[in-house]
């Protein structure tokens, strides 16, 4: 006989699908760089041109290469999943203002002409919104919860987020990292007034 609880368990897990497709999206989008003959990357987002506005939705997507892809895979699968846990509704609404922030600003401060792709605009912006969720209106416990998740995030990503802002290596964009993470957290403020899980 099955219980509330285990036909319950199934829409638990079905959450965390949605980082997992996004990220399966973006190795088989490299994949595809690889094989055909053209390449994706100039679809990314190129500052101060209005004919690439499209790179703010499609820029997350791309990758210069694997070790660009790889590196971000894991992050984005941890934090994602840590944002999924409010639901799949909530991971892609992240997902959308986490890119649209993050593009926006990357586009206007960035050199024009200057081209940028890279799922680490949503990292930063998934980053940003587990620090900051804490602070959104809830229920004590679960406020409670979320802090002890951030200082986890926070001993674990701390330095290397605040590396990847402020002292960020050549050719990697900063002005994407900052800006995602704003985007992440002002998705974390405006959202946990009234919000409710979704499976």
């Amino acid at each position: 006989m099955t219980s509330p609880a285990d036909s319950r368990r199934p829409a638990s897990f079905a959450r965390f699908l949605a980082p997992v497709l996004l990220l399966a999206i973006m190795w088989a989008i490299q994949l595809a760089d690889v094989v055909l003959p053209a390449s994706f990357t100039g679809f990314g987002l190129r500052s101060w041109d209005l004919g690439s506005l499209g790179g703010i939705v499609l820029g997350p997507l791309l990758h210069a290469n694997w070790p660009h892809l790889i590196a971000n895979s894991v992050p984005l699968l941890v934090l994602g999943c840590l944002v999924a846990v409010e639901g799949a509704g909530r991971f892609w609404a992240v997902t959308a203002v986490a890119a649209l922030v993050g593009g926006a600003g990357t586009w206007l401060l960035n050199l024009p002409g200057t081209l940028t792709v890279g799922a680490s605009v949503l990292v930063f912006g998934y980053f940003g919104y587990v620090v900051l969720r804490v602070f959104a209106p809830g229920r004590i416990p679960h406020r409670i919860a979320y802090a002890a998740i951030a200082l986890i995030v926070i001993v674990l990503y701390g330095a290397t987020m605040l590396a990847g802002i402020f002292a960020a290596a050549s050719g990697v964009s900063w002005q994407a990292h900052l800006f995602g993470a704003i985007g992440g957290g002002l998705a974390a403020l405006a959202g946990g007034r009234g919000s409710r899980r979704s499976p």
